[in-house]
């Protein structure tokens, strides 16, 4: 029979597992490249130092000469706080009470919740991986009524909720917490269920709440002035080259950025990300030139494009006209805790949600994304 209290252990004991595994190995290559460790996390803080330059000094000396003086390792110190990341299930008290007499239905049950689950986060992971900590999703055109008009939809769906920004940075009490009643992908215009009276021309669609709250992806890491409380004009090691393509992409352009991380940095790039469509303009460039451009990375069983050996995958949330140039070895997903259910103190997974006949459960990591050499990476745009 069906109780809490084997539903609970059922959640600790066997879900978690399945769903941890999926989380790590599902979201994206990128995600899956990068190193997961608590080794930097103290309290609710990632703190860790870097050497720039040199470790030491090396020279060739006559036997009886002076041994060389040793060369101060410069150390440059990153800090950043933890995430909050949550993700919750609910089962209603009445869909718990008609599975108890079969545990068929309870594991289907639970089974449609999970996945519902894993799904959901898959797609946040894979959006902070490229976003800037905001939860940025779109910059708005402009707003009439209930209607904004955006730049792109791809990344809406009917009953999300988002804040809208104005051109300023600023959010009024009026245009947070919206809800989305539809979608006009064919004119990128999206429905929000509230009039937005308030001037949000060229400002940009958050996810709610999201601000200062997500993972410091990608776009943190290449784009803005400062990086870790850095100035990247003061301090280049924080700075990763960028280069805006002034004419048509070409094989050429993509190996010159490779090999200037290489010889100005000692990076070795090792995956290149970019959308879609632009993966297709690689792929056409090395198709030109009568070689094999598509085959089955071993490790993820996707269909990749390579440009010098290196594998080029597309994701939906990188952004249009853009292609990153990483070493994954430099990221460091830094963690107080692989994904664990959140536990009362009588250590109950699922418990009663205040005010509803249902039960619901919270699985939650504490986490931020860290880019140990930021200089060793390069952006490209204009593609």
């Amino acid at each position: 029979m069906i109780t809490i209290e084997n539903a609970d252990k059922a959640l600790k004991d066997y879900y978690l597992e399945a769903v941890t595994a999926q989380l790590n190995d599902t979201i994206s290559p990128f995600f899956s490249a990068i190193e997961k460790t608590a080794d930097y996390v103290y309290g609710n803080e990632v703190k860790l130092n870097v050497v720039r330059g040199y470790s030491g000094h090396v020279k060739a000396c006559a036997e009886d000469a002076a041994l060389p003086d040793p060369y101060s390792n410069r150390y440059l110190g990153i800090s950043a706080p933890l995430k909050n990341l949550y993700g919750t299930i609910e089962i209603s008290d009445k869909a718990l009470r008609a599975s108890r007499d079969g545990t068929g239905a309870f594991v289907n049950l639970v089974n449609a919740e999970m996945e519902g689950l894993v799904s959901s986060a898959r797609q946040n992971f894979s959006r902070m991986l490229y976003g800037d900590g905001n939860g940025v999703l779109c910059k708005i055109v402009e707003a009439s009524g209930s209607d904004v008009t955006v730049d792109m939809v791809k990344d809406f769906f009917v009953g999300m909720q988002v804040d809208l920004y104005t051109s300023l940075g600023n959010l009024d009490a009026e245009t947070t917490g919206l809800t989305i009643t539809k979608i006009d992908k064919a004119n990128k215009t999206i429905t929000v269920d509230a009039e937005v009276e308030v001037p949000v021309d060229d400002g940009t669609v958050r996810v709610h709440g999201a601000t200062g709250n997500e993972l410091m992806g990608l776009s943190a890491i290449f784009g803005g002035d400062t990086l870790y409380g850095y100035k990247k004009a003061e301090e280049p090691y924080f700075s990763p080259y960028s280069v805006k393509l002034s004419s048509g992409l070409t094989e050429d352009a993509m190996t010159d950025v490779i090999d200037y991380l290489e010889e100005n940095f000692n990076s070795k790039v090792n995956m290149i990300l970019c959308s879609y469509s632009t993966r297709k303009k690689i792929a056409a460039l090395i198709a030109d030139k009568k070689r094999v451009v598509n085959s089955i990375d071993a490790k993820t069983g996707i269909g990749v494009v390579s440009v010098n050996d290196i594998p080029v995958y597309a994701d939906k949330y990188c952004p249009e006209g853009t292609i990153y140039f990483v070493n994954t070895g430099d990221f460091v997903l830094n963690q107080l805790c692989d994904w664990e259910w959140l536990e009362d103190d009588g250590g109950r997974i699922l418990k009663q949600i205040p005010g509803k006949a249902a039960f619901g459960a919270t699985l939650v990591k504490y986490a931020e994304l860290i880019c140990k050499k930021p200089c060793g990476q390069a952006v490209m745009t204009g593609v």
